[in-house]
């Protein structure tokens, strides 16, 4: 699973509200595809912008990531770069373009079921739980005594 990072939390939430707000989504369109909508609030990137971007290299999201090399120069790496610095994985960036992610789907609403990559409603559904397991996470990181600490004297 992701690193947790504050920044992927928001962004995956941003993301969903895009996509409920009635944002164009295509699957099969680098830029309006589950990871291009990532991309599109992690980069600030249109969606049109992305494509150019994701056509420098070849293959799918799950491909692309695979085949990302953090030397290189390439603008393709500039939008697998932004996806790494919010805490992803190329395995998480397969996970995403396919809603595969078995702890993602076991803490669905309802419970665990299978999502299709290609409804967006279940990407919606993906992201805000993905959001909310990271966190949870990232409280449950958190000593309960540091919430309770005195932050001084009134007066």
């Amino acid at each position: 699973m992701a690193t947790i990072r504050l920044e992927l939390i928001s962004a995956l939430r941003q993301a969903a509200a895009n996509l409920r707000n009635g944002a164009y989504y295509a699957w099969g369109h680098h830029g309006g595809c589950n990871c291009g909508h990532l991309l599109q609030v992690v980069t600030r990137l249109s969606k049109e912008e992305i494509l150019q971007y994701a056509h420098s290299g070849t293959g799918e999201w799950t491909e692309i990531a695979e085949e990302y090399c953090s030397v290189t120069n390439v603008p393709l790496g500039l939008l697998m770069s932004k996806l790494q610095e919010t805490g992803l994985t190329p395995t998480d960036i397969h996970n995403i373009e396919y809603l595969e992610d078995r702890a993602v789907l076991n803490a669905l609403p309802g419970g665990f079921r299978w999502l299709k990559r290609n409804q967006r409603e279940d990407v919606i559904v993906y992201f805000e739980t993905y959001a909310q397991l990271l966190e949870d996470k990232l409280l449950a990181q958190v000593p309960v005594e540091s919430l309770f600490e005195p932050i001084g004297e009134l007066a």
